[in-house]
């Protein structure tokens, strides 16, 4: 392959126009036009099978699924390729207009174990029940992008109490929580009939729908967020449960360039904004709500941690002038912000494959090759690569890597 004298190549993401997604932010940062008004939910960056990535070649538009496939020692490097055998991250920018569904993710171990159970019961990958699409975990960190909202795990003990007593409709889980602690209350609303949520939760409903109408209600408040959830609804019948952990989880903000990792068992869901989010190469949900996809309550319950947490919002910690690197406590991924003033430039060198996401101003970067690189796009550089990096704007860059 000619083309392989290069190291670093320009490097095209794939859009996923999922119904949550806003209508702008994305578009704008590629610089195309979305007249249609179509949803640009996410834009990945990396090898995923179902939508990999494409290199800007010599040879033309190459996929990077392919060349890893093919080289990948070339393109991966031998000790990435000897513990992980493929590329083990998927890297994304997330524009978040309405509500994902609550998901939690299992372990290693555990996504084995699943995986392994559901190939033999015969389920089919493609099919809507099918809960493990492979056999890995799918931790993920995120750093916002713009203020930030999501949910974060169970609210500590005395602030669920609290929030439990402050909610008449949640005078009859008092005592499950008290006597049955979290997995208690988590499991007796998730088993409940259909018809007693809507009886419990209708009035609550209502009356965030209202206080929110009045201008009552902020976003660090549940309501706010019930209240979105059902603002164009002209008539309200199965209840999602998912309202229950909306009250139930911390309300999580983070402002721009702030850092939220999310390990196994820990429940969330983003709720609103923007950010760049980089996780384990895996698709293995399970959900809890908020979501028409496929809830199955038990494997669910299996995988929660049932403990209250306070919530840590990473700041980054600060390796040089330029760049911030985000504490990720798995061996899958790690992720630094690279911020740079006009003029600067920096020395620097890949152990694994980095891809890059500019997402303000440009700079170039020169090592076996050279390429400029701007706002809107996103640059692979291959393994065991010396390049210096000089920005020709001020830049606000992030990069994904195997530590």
């Amino acid at each position: 392959m000619s083309f392989l004298q290069d190291k670093i190549f320009i490097l095209k993401g794939q859009v996923q126009h999922y119904a949550w997604g806003g209508y702008n932010f994305i578009p704008n940062w590629l610089g195309v036009d979305n007249a249609a008004l179509e949803p640009y939910a996410e834009y990945w960056m990396g090898a995923h099978a179902s939508a990999s990535s494409v290199l800007c070649t010599k040879n033309g538009e190459l996929s990077l699924h392919n060349l890893i496939a093919g080289q990948p020692k070339e393109f991966i490097g031998e000790k990435v390729y000897d513990q992980f055998g493929e590329l083990p991250y998927l890297f994304k920018i997330l524009d978040v207009r309405e509500m994902l569904s609550i998901q939690v993710h299992p372990t290693k171990e555990n996504a084995q174990i699943g995986f392994d159970e559901e190939e033999a019961a015969g389920i089919l990958l493609s099919a809507s029940n099918r809960n493990y699409k492979d056999k890995n975990h799918k931790p993920e960190v995120m750093i916002a992008l713009s203020e930030f909202w999501l949910l974060h795990g169970f609210l500590q003990q005395e602030k669920l109490a609290k929030a439990l007593a402050e909610t008449p409709e949640f005078a009859a889980l008092q005592p499950v929580f008290k006597n049955e602690g979290y997995k208690g209350l988590y499991q007796h609303v998730m088993q409940m009939p259909q018809a007693d949520v809507n009886n419990l939760l209708m009035p609550l409903v209502q009356r965030e729908l209202q206080k929110k109408q009045q201008d009552e209600l902020t976003k660090q408040e549940p309501g706010w967020w019930v209240a979105k959830l059902f603002k164009d609804v002209t008539e309200i019948k199965n209840i999602d449960r998912g309202v229950f952990s909306i009250y139930f989880f911390n309300i999580v903000q983070a402002q721009k360039g702030e850092a939220v990792f999310q390990g196994a068992g820990v429940p969330h869901a983003y709720l609103e904004g923007q950010n760049v989010e980089l996780m384990a190469n895996s698709d293995n949900v399970l959900r809890g709500g908020l979501t028409p996809k496929h809830v199955d309550t038990n494997e669910l319950l299996k995988h929660i941690n049932f403990e209250g947490i306070e919530p840590q919002i990473l700041q980054g910690d600060v390796l040089n002038n330029n760049e911030k690197k985000f504490a990720c406590p798995v061996p899958d991924f790690g992720i630094a912000a690279l911020t740079m003033q006009k003029y600067q430039h920096q020395k620097m060198q890949t152990t694994s494959l980095e891809i890059w996401v500019v997402m303000e101003g440009a700079l170039l970067i020169e090592g076996t090759n050279y390429l400029e690189a701007k706002k809107g796009h996103a640059v692979a550089i291959l393994p065991n690569e010396n390049f210096t990096v000089t920005a020709t704007e001020n830049v606000v860059a992030y990069k994904a890597f195997v530590p």
